[in-house]
Protein backbone atom coordinates (compact mmCIF):
# COMPACT_ATOMS: atom_id res chain seq x y z
CA UNK A 1 0.00 0.00 0.00
CA UNK A 2 2.78 2.41 0.89
CA UNK A 3 4.50 1.77 -2.45
CA UNK A 4 1.26 2.50 -4.30
CA UNK A 5 0.88 5.84 -2.49
CA UNK A 6 4.56 6.86 -2.63
CA UNK A 7 4.93 6.16 -6.35
CA UNK A 8 1.48 7.49 -7.20
CA UNK A 9 0.61 4.26 -9.00
CA UNK A 10 -3.15 4.40 -8.34
CA UNK A 11 -5.84 6.99 -7.65
CA UNK A 12 -8.18 7.21 -4.65
CA UNK A 13 -5.81 6.22 -1.83
CA UNK A 14 -5.27 8.79 0.96
CA UNK A 15 -1.78 10.28 1.11
CA UNK A 16 -0.66 8.78 4.41
CA UNK A 17 1.63 6.11 5.83
CA UNK A 18 -0.10 2.76 6.24
CA UNK A 19 1.08 0.83 9.29
CA UNK A 20 0.35 -2.80 10.12
CA UNK A 21 0.95 -3.13 13.86
CA UNK A 22 -1.11 -6.26 14.37
CA UNK A 23 -1.43 -9.66 12.77
CA UNK A 24 -4.34 -10.16 10.40
CA UNK A 25 -6.25 -13.25 11.60
CA UNK A 26 -7.76 -13.83 8.17
CA UNK A 27 -4.29 -13.77 6.61
CA UNK A 28 -3.08 -16.33 9.15
CA UNK A 29 -5.99 -18.62 8.34
CA UNK A 30 -5.46 -18.35 4.62
CA UNK A 31 -1.68 -18.22 4.30
CA UNK A 32 -0.09 -20.06 7.25
CA UNK A 33 2.58 -22.59 6.29
CA UNK A 34 4.33 -25.41 8.07
CA UNK A 35 7.44 -24.50 10.02
CA UNK A 36 10.59 -25.36 8.12
CA UNK A 37 12.99 -27.98 9.45
CA UNK A 38 16.48 -26.73 8.63
CA UNK A 39 19.13 -29.34 7.95
CA UNK A 40 22.23 -29.47 10.15
CA UNK A 41 25.45 -28.04 8.77
CA UNK A 42 27.44 -30.51 10.89
CA UNK A 43 26.49 -33.95 12.13
CA UNK A 44 26.58 -34.08 15.94
CA UNK A 45 26.59 -37.90 15.93
CA UNK A 46 30.10 -39.35 16.02
CA UNK A 47 29.52 -43.06 16.70
CA UNK A 48 27.58 -45.88 15.02
CA UNK A 49 24.23 -46.87 16.60
CA UNK A 50 24.02 -43.65 18.62
CA UNK A 51 20.94 -42.67 16.59
CA UNK A 52 18.81 -44.96 14.43
CA UNK A 53 16.20 -43.62 12.01
CA UNK A 54 13.26 -45.97 11.42
CA UNK A 55 10.40 -45.96 8.96
CA UNK A 56 8.35 -48.43 6.96
CA UNK A 57 6.43 -48.59 3.70
CA UNK A 58 3.48 -50.69 2.62
CA UNK A 59 1.18 -52.39 2.15
CA UNK A 60 2.37 -53.14 -1.36
CA UNK A 61 -0.18 -53.98 -4.02
CA UNK A 62 1.62 -57.26 -4.75
CA UNK A 63 2.88 -59.71 -2.13
CA UNK A 64 6.51 -60.78 -2.30
CA UNK A 65 7.63 -64.34 -2.97
CA UNK A 66 7.40 -64.99 0.78
CA UNK A 67 3.98 -63.28 1.06
CA UNK A 68 5.34 -60.07 2.62
CA UNK A 69 3.55 -56.73 2.18
CA UNK A 70 5.49 -54.31 4.41
CA UNK A 71 9.11 -53.24 4.78
CA UNK A 72 10.87 -51.67 7.78
CA UNK A 73 13.85 -49.48 6.89
CA UNK A 74 16.44 -48.75 9.61
CA UNK A 75 19.28 -46.27 8.95
CA UNK A 76 22.25 -45.52 11.20
CA UNK A 77 22.68 -41.75 11.43
CA UNK A 78 26.49 -41.71 11.63
CA UNK A 79 27.38 -44.17 8.86
CA UNK A 80 24.09 -44.16 6.89
CA UNK A 81 24.33 -47.98 6.94
CA UNK A 82 20.83 -49.32 6.28
CA UNK A 83 18.93 -52.51 7.06
CA UNK A 84 15.61 -53.68 5.62
CA UNK A 85 13.14 -56.17 7.10
CA UNK A 86 10.06 -57.56 5.37
CA UNK A 87 6.77 -58.24 7.17
CA UNK A 88 3.47 -59.89 6.36
CA UNK A 89 1.64 -57.69 8.89
CA UNK A 90 2.53 -54.68 11.04
CA UNK A 91 2.11 -56.84 14.15
CA UNK A 92 5.55 -58.32 13.47
CA UNK A 93 7.27 -54.94 13.94
CA UNK A 94 8.09 -55.19 17.64
CA UNK A 95 9.55 -58.70 17.50
CA UNK A 96 11.72 -57.81 14.50
CA UNK A 97 13.07 -54.60 16.05
CA UNK A 98 13.83 -56.25 19.41
CA UNK A 99 15.73 -59.05 17.69
CA UNK A 100 17.58 -56.59 15.44
CA UNK A 101 18.70 -54.25 18.24
CA UNK A 102 19.91 -57.15 20.38
CA UNK A 103 21.88 -58.78 17.55
CA UNK A 104 23.39 -55.58 16.14
CA UNK A 105 24.65 -54.50 19.58
CA UNK A 106 26.38 -57.86 19.87
CA UNK A 107 27.95 -57.43 16.43
CA UNK A 108 29.62 -54.08 17.11
CA UNK A 109 30.98 -52.61 20.32
CA UNK A 110 28.31 -49.90 20.57
CA UNK A 111 24.84 -49.53 22.06
CA UNK A 112 21.71 -48.04 20.54
CA UNK A 113 21.10 -44.72 22.30
CA UNK A 114 18.25 -43.04 20.40
CA UNK A 115 15.54 -44.23 18.01
CA UNK A 116 13.82 -41.68 15.80
CA UNK A 117 10.61 -42.67 14.02
CA UNK A 118 7.14 -41.48 13.15
CA UNK A 119 4.08 -41.61 15.39
CA UNK A 120 2.72 -44.84 13.94
CA UNK A 121 1.07 -47.23 16.38
CA UNK A 122 3.28 -50.07 15.17
CA UNK A 123 6.21 -48.32 16.91
CA UNK A 124 4.28 -47.42 20.08
CA UNK A 125 3.07 -50.34 22.16
CA UNK A 126 3.56 -51.71 25.64
CA UNK A 127 6.09 -54.39 24.68
CA UNK A 128 8.29 -51.97 22.72
CA UNK A 129 8.01 -49.36 25.48
CA UNK A 130 9.21 -51.84 28.09
CA UNK A 131 12.07 -53.02 25.88
CA UNK A 132 13.35 -49.47 25.29
CA UNK A 133 13.05 -48.60 28.98
CA UNK A 134 14.98 -51.71 29.95
CA UNK A 135 17.74 -50.92 27.42
CA UNK A 136 17.79 -47.21 28.27
CA UNK A 137 16.94 -46.24 24.68
CA UNK A 138 15.51 -42.76 24.16
CA UNK A 139 12.67 -42.60 21.63
CA UNK A 140 11.97 -39.55 19.49
CA UNK A 141 8.72 -39.32 17.52
CA UNK A 142 8.01 -36.98 14.63
CA UNK A 143 4.89 -34.82 14.77
CA UNK A 144 1.89 -36.05 12.78
CA UNK A 145 1.96 -34.98 9.12
CA UNK A 146 5.51 -33.66 9.49
CA UNK A 147 7.61 -36.24 7.60
CA UNK A 148 10.58 -33.85 7.33
CA UNK A 149 11.29 -34.44 11.04
CA UNK A 150 12.16 -38.01 10.07
CA UNK A 151 13.82 -36.94 6.84
CA UNK A 152 16.75 -39.38 6.86
CA UNK A 153 14.42 -42.39 6.94
CA UNK A 154 12.02 -40.89 4.39
CA UNK A 155 14.82 -40.16 1.92
CA UNK A 156 16.25 -43.65 2.32
CA UNK A 157 12.81 -45.13 1.67
CA UNK A 158 12.57 -43.11 -1.52
CA UNK A 159 16.00 -44.10 -2.85
CA UNK A 160 15.41 -47.78 -2.09
CA UNK A 161 12.00 -47.86 -3.76
CA UNK A 162 13.24 -45.98 -6.83
CA UNK A 163 16.28 -48.25 -7.17
CA UNK A 164 14.15 -51.38 -6.75
CA UNK A 165 11.62 -50.15 -9.31
CA UNK A 166 14.43 -49.45 -11.78
CA UNK A 167 16.00 -52.89 -11.29
CA UNK A 168 12.68 -54.65 -11.77
CA UNK A 169 12.07 -52.72 -14.98
CA UNK A 170 15.56 -53.46 -16.30
CA UNK A 171 15.48 -57.17 -15.42
CA UNK A 172 11.88 -57.63 -16.61
CA UNK A 173 11.18 -59.76 -13.53
CA UNK A 174 7.60 -59.64 -12.15
CA UNK A 175 6.66 -57.37 -9.25
CA UNK A 176 6.56 -60.36 -6.88
CA UNK A 177 10.35 -59.96 -6.72
CA UNK A 178 10.02 -56.48 -5.14
CA UNK A 179 11.45 -57.59 -1.77
CA UNK A 180 14.49 -59.13 -3.46
CA UNK A 181 15.00 -55.90 -5.43
CA UNK A 182 14.77 -53.74 -2.29
CA UNK A 183 17.20 -56.00 -0.43
CA UNK A 184 19.69 -55.89 -3.30
CA UNK A 185 19.39 -52.11 -3.59
CA UNK A 186 20.05 -51.76 0.14
CA UNK A 187 23.08 -54.05 -0.02
CA UNK A 188 24.61 -52.21 -2.98
CA UNK A 189 24.01 -48.76 -1.49
CA UNK A 190 25.69 -49.82 1.75
CA UNK A 191 28.90 -50.73 -0.06
CA UNK A 192 28.94 -48.12 -2.84
CA UNK A 193 27.45 -44.83 -1.63
CA UNK A 194 29.90 -42.18 -0.42
CA UNK A 195 28.92 -40.52 2.87
CA UNK A 196 29.89 -36.89 3.38
CA UNK A 197 31.88 -35.45 5.09
CA UNK A 198 33.71 -38.71 5.83
CA UNK A 199 34.12 -39.63 2.12
CA UNK A 200 33.73 -43.29 3.00
CA UNK A 201 31.11 -45.92 2.31
CA UNK A 202 28.48 -46.83 4.93
CA UNK A 203 30.04 -50.31 5.09
CA UNK A 204 33.47 -48.88 5.93
CA UNK A 205 32.10 -46.41 8.49
CA UNK A 206 29.99 -49.00 10.29
CA UNK A 207 32.17 -52.11 10.13
CA UNK A 208 35.61 -50.54 9.71
CA UNK A 209 36.46 -52.55 6.59
CA UNK A 210 36.79 -51.65 2.93
CA UNK A 211 34.07 -53.43 0.91
CA UNK A 212 34.88 -55.74 -2.01
CA UNK A 213 32.98 -55.36 -5.27
CA UNK A 214 34.37 -58.31 -7.23
CA UNK A 215 31.27 -60.43 -6.63
CA UNK A 216 28.68 -57.80 -7.64
CA UNK A 217 26.12 -59.08 -10.16
CA UNK A 218 23.35 -57.26 -12.07
CA UNK A 219 19.96 -57.85 -10.47
CA UNK A 220 17.93 -60.41 -12.40
CA UNK A 221 20.80 -61.52 -14.63
CA UNK A 222 20.57 -65.12 -15.98
CA UNK A 223 22.79 -67.60 -14.13
CA UNK A 224 23.54 -71.30 -14.20
CA UNK A 225 23.11 -72.79 -10.73
CA UNK A 226 25.27 -75.75 -9.75
CA UNK A 227 22.94 -78.39 -8.31
CA UNK A 228 24.20 -79.13 -4.80
CA UNK A 229 20.87 -80.44 -3.51
CA UNK A 230 19.97 -83.51 -5.58
CA UNK A 231 21.95 -86.74 -5.87
CA UNK A 232 22.93 -86.83 -9.54
CA UNK A 233 24.16 -89.64 -11.71
CA UNK A 234 27.39 -89.38 -13.64
CA UNK A 235 25.61 -88.30 -16.83
CA UNK A 236 22.88 -86.12 -15.35
CA UNK A 237 23.04 -82.39 -15.94
CA UNK A 238 24.78 -80.60 -13.08
CA UNK A 239 23.25 -77.15 -13.41
CA UNK A 240 19.84 -75.47 -13.44
CA UNK A 241 19.00 -72.22 -15.14
CA UNK A 242 17.80 -69.31 -13.07
CA UNK A 243 18.21 -65.65 -12.10
CA UNK A 244 20.29 -63.79 -9.55
CA UNK A 245 17.93 -61.97 -7.16
CA UNK A 246 19.91 -60.88 -4.08
CA UNK A 247 22.97 -61.37 -1.86
CA UNK A 248 22.98 -63.63 1.17
CA UNK A 249 23.17 -61.75 4.47
CA UNK A 250 24.24 -64.75 6.54
CA UNK A 251 26.84 -66.47 4.35
CA UNK A 252 29.21 -65.83 1.48
CA UNK A 253 26.77 -66.81 -1.25
CA UNK A 254 24.21 -65.56 -3.73
CA UNK A 255 20.46 -65.98 -3.55
CA UNK A 256 19.18 -67.22 -6.88
CA UNK A 257 15.77 -68.16 -8.26
CA UNK A 258 15.75 -71.58 -9.92
CA UNK A 259 13.55 -71.82 -13.00
CA UNK A 260 13.22 -75.58 -12.42
CA UNK A 261 12.25 -75.67 -8.73
CA UNK A 262 10.60 -72.19 -8.70
CA UNK A 263 12.20 -71.37 -5.36
CA UNK A 264 14.93 -69.00 -4.13
CA UNK A 265 18.02 -70.79 -2.82
CA UNK A 266 21.48 -69.83 -1.60
CA UNK A 267 24.37 -70.95 -3.75
CA UNK A 268 27.96 -69.84 -4.23
CA UNK A 269 28.47 -71.79 -7.44
CA UNK A 270 26.89 -69.74 -10.20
Amino acid sequence: MNKLVKRNLVRGLPSKLFENDQTCVACQKGKQHKASCKSKTENSISLPLHLLHMDWFGPTFVKSLKKKMYCIVVTDDYSRFTWVFFLATKDETTAILKSFITSIENLVDHKVKVIRRDNGTEFKNREMNQFCEMKGILRQFSVARTPQQNGVAKRRNKTLIEAARTMLADSKLPTTFWAEAVSTACYVQNIMLVVKPHNKTPYDLFLGRTPTLSFIRPFGCPVTIFNTIDHLGKFNGKVDEGFFVRYSLISKAFRVFSSRTRIVEENLHI
